[in-house]
């Protein structure tokens, strides 16, 4: 047992970092991955887990269930607590894509918890928070291809041809699904949304889709990447690192994934794409690129709303510290979930 446990640590010992993103996450030279987080300890707690409860907590119950037995993709569902004299309303769903550069955080992490438990009993909507495959284990399109299995499991419990899930069953209106994804989230939001529109999903109605802060870059640094600030959320070296560990090997920041509105995706205006509410933050190291892509939805003649949250940064409302700390990120943050709230309701 000595013995074993000791050739264990000369094991690691001997792995060798071969590429890593500060703070967030080690590549080793035998091909395993750490996301143990070693940076400041103070903000360690937004990456925490948060365990599923059925019960209600401030209004919202949630659970957690696997979609695919075969695949193992899994899902996070946020209910929130409907009135007596509600019961036979119905809610829309929002089908959510975390963050993370495709390389880093889960649906169950507390920066998303916080968000999507308060947008549920907010917006009167319900939450299904996929939990993504990683890369570089799992590069793209693994994530895209997990994500559009989402939406299609959605279909099915709207058929009745699928596994049953009671709460959604109960209180879902199949007939108003939302897309919403943060940062390389807003890429699957992209993503999927031009998939559904190449397919029959009834009786399932894609309503509407809301990239907040996608991570849509070129190969070239833009204007905003070389003159703004970097925030505690995006650093050019994560925008860097975590698409070179995500991308298909050999490709580079103008894979359609990453860069939908350049020459080699196709083109926007052909795409049958749901009405968007696109969300961009004011002082966001990538704007540039994320207002190139909405541009493109104009001149595709797409039904696009656009919101921007002055004086933020990338993804500024999953940082709980600031939104409780700072009174301008807490007043952008209620905009941000007011202004979703009204885009729901009116689609």
């Amino acid at each position: 047992m000595v013995h074993q446990s000791l050739s264990n640590q000369i094991h690691v010992s001997q792995k060798k970092i071969v590429d890593e993103v500060s703070g967030w996450l080690r590549v080793f030279d035998d091909g395993s991955v750490d996301r143990t987080w070693i940076g400041p300890p103070e903000v360690k707690f937004m990456s925490d887990q948060v365990r599923s409860h059925e019960d209600f907590v401030d209004g919202v119950a949630t659970r957690d269930v696997i979609t695919d037995s075969e695949s193992g993709l899994r899902v996070r569902i946020y209910l929130p607590e409907i009135e007596v004299n509600d019961d036979e309303q119905k809610l829309p769903i929002l089908l959510h894509f975390h963050g993370g550069g495709f390389c880093i955080s889960q649906a169950d992490w507390y920066m998303y918890y916080h968000v999507y438990t308060r947008l549920a009993r907010e917006a009167k909507v319900i939450c299904v928070s996929v939990f993504l495959p990683l890369a570089p284990e799992n590069r793209l399109p693994a994530a895209c291809d997990d994500s559009f299995s989402a939406l299609l499991w959605l279909k099915s419990l709207a058929t009745g041809s699928g596994l049953h899930e009671p709460w959604l069953e109960a209180h879902a209106d199949f007939s108003r699904v939302f897309l919403i994804g943060d940062s390389s989230g807003g890429n699957l939001v992209h993503e999927v949304a031009s998939r559904a529109g190449e397919v029959d999903l009834t009786p399932l109605r894609l309503a509407g889709a809301i990239p907040i802060h996608p991570g849509f870059v070129r190969s070239t640094r833009s204007k905003s990447e070389l003159e703004l600030p970097e925030s505690p959320f995006l650093t050019l070296d994560m925008v860097d690192k975590f698409l070179s560990l995500s991308l298909p090997v050999g490709a580079t920041k103008d894979h359609p994934i990453t860069c939908p509105m350049g020459d080699r995706a196709p083109p926007i205006a052909a795409m049958k794409l749901p009405p968007i509410l696109f969300c961009v933050a004011e002082m966001d190291l990538i704007r540039d690129t994320e207002m190139e892509y909405y541009e493109a939805l104009k001149k595709g003649n797409k039904d696009v709303e656009l919101m921007v949250n002055k004086g933020m940064g990338h993804s500024f409302y999953l940082n709980k510290i600031a939104v409780d700390m700072d009174p301008q990120t807490g007043i952008e943050t209620e905009r941000l979930i007011a202004g979703i709230a009204d885009f729901v309701k009116r689609h």
